[in-house]
């Protein structure tokens, strides 16, 4: 059974950030619910260097229909160049949280 849902990754710099990108992406109604998890360590090749940095990432619940407004407002909002906004589908979940993300993020569309 596949949805029309999906887990939206990003990465921060820092958690203050995350916070702020979060606040809004809900308040817009972009997003249901995005949880914020601290602590992560990336290792990553940018601008001809192997970087190493603490960020924090961002688990954003939405619709496929708000992806092209939840991107636009990551790349506007975003400190980053180039931020990290992948997609992955919700193939399945339970019907009743599924319907809350909906109801919220429907307002958007």
């Amino acid at each position: 059974m596949s949805t029309h849902y999906q887990i939206i990754y990003c990465t921060c710099p820092d958690e203050e950030t995350a916070r702020q990108l979060a606040q809004g992406l809900v308040e817009n109604h972009l997003a249901a619910c995005v949880n914020i998890i601290p602590g992560l360590l990336s290792i990553y090749p940018w601008q001809g260097k192997i970087e190493t940095d603490h960020e924090a990432l961002l688990l954003i619940k939405s619709g496929r229909k708000c992806f092209p407004a939840l991107e636009n407002f990551i790349k506007t909002h975003h400190p980053y160049e180039l931020p990290e906004i992948v997609a992955v589908p919700i193939e399945q979940g339970s019907k009743q949280y599924l319907d809350w993300v909906s109801k919220w993020v429907e307002a958007s569309v």
